[in-house]
Order: C-alpha cells, then sequence, then structure tokens
C-alpha cells in the first residue's frame, strides 16, 4: 500500500519457453509476503505477467504450463509474414485473461512491443490485455506480426529483452529484474525453429553486451542447455526458476529492508 514501505516492481524478460522459470520466482516472492506494486513484460515475460496480473491463483498458472503444447497455440498459415497466424494464440490469451483490459487487473501491468514497421519502442497497457500481450509475444518469422492500436507490432525482445525502464517510469522503487535469455548459445540448428530461435538468442546476448540492467536485483536463472521451442522441459524451467529465486531472496529482504 501507498506510504507502506517500497513500491516494488517486476522487469519480466524474455525467452520463449524458458520463461516458464518466471512462474516459481512469482510463487516464492508471493509466499515471502514479498509485494509486487506494479509488472512489465517482454513476449513470454509478458504473458506470465499479464496473466499474473489479473489475479490468477500460481497453482493454476503451474498446471496451465504443464499442460500446453505449441499445438495449443499454432495455426500454421502461408509464410508471408510468418509461419504461424496467431488466432489460436489469442484466443487462447482471451480465456486464461478472462478477456480483462488494462482497467480491470489486480497489479498494474505493462507489455512490450515493437513496431515493426519503424522500429519503435511500445509500451501496451490500455485495452485488451489479451492482445497486448499477443503482439508482444510475435515472434518474428514465426507469429505474424499483431495489428494492434494502428500500429504492427512485433515481439517486444527486438527492442528491449527486460524492460526495466518501464517498470521504474510506472513508479516502482525498487526493480528485481528476471532474466532467462542464456549466455551461451549451444544448441543444434535442425529445423527453422531452431535457427530462428538461435538467431533470437545471439541478438539478445549481444544486446546485454552494450546495455546495462538498471535494477536492483537481477535474477538469473540457469538454463543453460534448454531450447526456447521446448515447451516439455517445464520442470527444469520451474527447478532453475525455484533455485534462483531462493537465491536471491536475502539480497531482497535486505534492499527492502534499507528502503523501508
Amino acid at each position: 500500500m501507498p506510504g507502506k514501505g517500497p513500491r516494488i516492481g517486476l522487469a519480466l524478460g524474455s525467452g520463449a519457453a524458458r520463461g516458464l522459470a518466471h512462474i516459481p520466482i512469482l510463487e516464492v516472492l508471493e509466499k515471502e509476503g514479498i509485494p509486487i506494486h506494479m509488472i512489465s513484460g517482454t513476449s513470454i515475460g509478458s504473458l506470465i505477467g499479464g496473466i499474473y496480473a489479473t489475479g490468477a491463483p500460481i497453482r493454476y498458472m503451474m498446471e496451465i504450463a504443464r499442460k500446453i503444447d505449441w499445438e495449443h497455440i499454432s495455426d500454421v498459415t502461408f509464410p508471408r509474414k510468418g509461419l504461424i497466424k496467431g488466432d489460436k494464440l489469442l484466443a487462447f490469451l482471451e480465456i486464461i485473461t478472462q478477456k480483462k483490459n488494462f482497467e480491470d487487473l489486480k497489479i498494474p501491468f505493462s507489455a512490450i512491443a515493437c513496431d515493426i514497421e519503424n522500429g519503435e519502442h511500445i509500451v501496451l497497457n490500455k485495452g485488451s490485455v489479451a492482445k497486448a500481450i499477443r503482439a508482444s509475444t510475435s515472434i518474428p518469422g514465426i507469429y505474424v506480426p499483431f495489428y494492434h492500436q494502428g500500429r504492427l507490432l512485433v515481439d517486444g525482445a527486438v527492442l528491449d529483452p527486460i524492460p526495466v525502464s518501464t517498470v521504474r517510469k510506472m513508479g516502482a522503487d525498487i526493480i528485481i529484474a528476471v532474466d532467462v535469455g542464456i549466455k551461451n548459445v549451444d544448441y543444434a540448428a535442425n529445423n527453422i525453429f531452431d535457427i530462428l530461435f538461435n538467431t533470437f538468442d545471439i541478438i539478445q546476448r549481444e544486446l546485454e553486451k552494450s546495455r546495462k540492467l538498471d535494477a536492483d536485483i537481477i535474477i538469473r536463472p540457469d538454463l543453460s542447455g534448454t531450447n526456447q521451442f521446448d515447451l516439455n522441459n517445464h520442470e527444469k524451467y520451474f527447478e532453475a526458476g525455484y533455485e534462483a529465486i531462493y537465491s536471491a531472496l536475502p539480497e531482497i529482504k535486505e534492499i527492502i529492508k534499507e528502503r523501508s
């Protein structure tokens, strides 16, 4: 509550399937009584953050993560602008967000996208939450870009893999960033999806070299040896998330104590 301590914001990063590691981090913060006052997310970070902001229970999110497969959110199309049309993904998002708008959310939330026609960094925080997440998760070359609010939008990771600056602008006093990228790209490129996801890993790694994350805490689950496309590896993602958040907890609590 305002006046009861520092306002804590989460910046949840991109990483496709690896982003399932965000869920146990949210779970532990909740169990430890660490309040989250605002969330900004890019790509899978927008999906996990947006669902959580609707008030969805962690156990519900875990169950979805264990059952979801690409066939549930993929509708292959003629590859003019992408391999997957995205209508099934949007329908899925509308169900799990209960068709809520941003003003209906329990926690203030922003999703990050990129205007593919002019390269502009776009913060989505009005209207349909499902449509904002659909835009933020439009992986270039895989999902068809999403036309939303007068713009043709793709995955925000193109510009802003971990949206720390956005959550700071939302008013956070303490920022916890979650980085679900990997530092070493070491995965075979056997098909077009492997090639595209390895490309995104390389781009994100190079972006990090030239950009310092202005966060108070950066949580980095060890996701080495995993493929962004592998939704069946959820238990490994969960385990990595748990290990990372428990390691970071003492520092998080110390920072909150110092700022209170």
